[in-house]
């Protein structure tokens, strides 16, 4: 293991009932800016209770935050929370909204020229205004993590940031207002945890037991989960399940001392940005080729996987690493998302968009070693658009 440091402040408040809770968790003379996505939160029921447990308290509201959150709606936001003196955020719904939230804490007390420049530039975030997360679709883990993706839609960009100042100080974990999700987002919650835990170990070899089983953990839960969480998002325990492996697969704990990648999700940003694909539905098409491309360089840490998580023993190396791949896609595919550019219609010239986009941004050896330069970005795509 590397030297590392682990610091996580977010306290989590789990399971039903929790909403009681929100009162003691914020401070009664701030005023509270409620952000939300599309409306869910009103037919979940979870609305009329954060406004229940936030009685007596000066509300504000901000919706239509979306998939994908965009810049352009975040800043609409920071234009009230600067006009209305809002002290305090609170993020109710998904990742989206959260990340979202997270941006605008940000952007709302940047001093700098642009706030794009935090996502764009990677400019230093010195302060953020405080808030809270009441969560209600299990997926990106950001309601216990201090990162957030936003996307320009002006210039179709999606870019990330991170800092000491956006964890939450506190999220209220649902999974009971999770139960009335679509199928494809349920899909997609399981496919975002189950890459948010194989971009921090699918990597190689690091001295690491521990963390390695912390990881393989998680994976075989969510394997072992996903066909019934799947097919009936509204078994409470199921669902709980799955909400605390996504929140696990990315609050820090098991990437802490180990190597990690993310050059999946920088290639699935541009498919977000350039094709309207769900997140989760970009990581199914990567990840079978990024393993497929670097098979070798990967090898090692593949058939570990393969044994441990998918019960892979028999065979050449070869032959199981392969097989590795194979049950992932499978995995993938067995929740009805497709592992496939060409399923998704995506024209061919859409490869060499992104692998162009990567040499303009400089962006020539990114991953766990460097491995993942353009021409990889292009035959990752070229192998899975078949």
């Amino acid at each position: 293991m590397e030297n590392f440091e682990f610091y996580n402040p977010v306290k989590i408040l789990f399971g039903k009932d929790q909403l009681k809770q929100l009162p003691g968790q914020i401070d009664k003379d701030q005023k509270v800016l409620l952000i939300y996505g599309g409306g869910s939160i009103f037919k979940n029921g979870v609305y009329n209770q954060v406004k229940s447990a936030l009685d007596g308290y000066q509300v504000l509201e901000f919706g239509g935050i979306e998939p994908n959150p965009h810049y352009e709606t975040a800043m609409r936001a920071v234009e009230l929370i600067k006009a209305e003196k809002v002290d305090f955020l609170l993020a109710v719904g998904g990742g989206s909204v959260i990340d979202a939230t997270k941006f605008i804490a940000a952007a709302a007390l940047y001093e700098g020229e642009d706030p794009w420049h935090i996502l764009s530039r990677r400019k230093e975030v010195k302060a953020a205004l405080p808030f809270g997360v009441v969560l209600t679709l299990p997926a990106t883990g950001s309601e216990m993590n201090n990162g957030a993706v936003v996307s320009r839609v002006e210039t179709q960009e999606k870019f990330a940031f991170s800092s000491p100042n956006t964890f939450p100080q506190f999220s209220v974990l649902l999974p009971d207002a999770a139960g009335t999700l679509p199928k494809r987002q349920v899909a997609n919650g399981i496919v975002d945890a189950f890459a948010h835990v194989l971009e921090q170990y699918l990597t190689y070899p690091a001295n690491a037991p521990l963390q390695d089983r912390f990881a393989e953990s998680i994976l075989q839960t969510l394997v072992e989960v996903a066909p019934a969480v799947y097919a009936n998002p509204a078994d409470y325990n199921a669902m709980s399940t799955l909400m605390w492996c996504a929140t696990m697969a990315l609050n820090g704990l098991i990437g802490s001392g180990v190597p990690d990648d993310w050059a999946t999700h920088l290639i699935g940003h541009e498919l977000t940005v350039l094709h309207g694909l769900d997140h989760g539905q970009t990581l199914a098409v990567v990840f079978p080729g990024i393993f497929r491309v670097l098979k070798e360089e990967k090898k090692a840490k593949l058939l570990q996987y393969g044994a441990r998580v998918w019960g892979i023993r028999e065979g050449s190396e070869e032959e199981r690493a392969e097989a590795a791949i194979n049950r992932t896609e499978e995995f993938f595919r067995s929740l009805d998302v497709k592992t496939k550019l060409s399923e998704y219609y995506i024209p061919e010239e859409t490869i060499e968009v992104i692998a162009q986009r990567f040499e303009s941004r400089r962006w020539t050896a990114i991953g766990d070693r460097g491995l993942v330069t353009p021409d990889v970005v292009r035959k990752v795509l070229a192998i899975q658009y078949k």
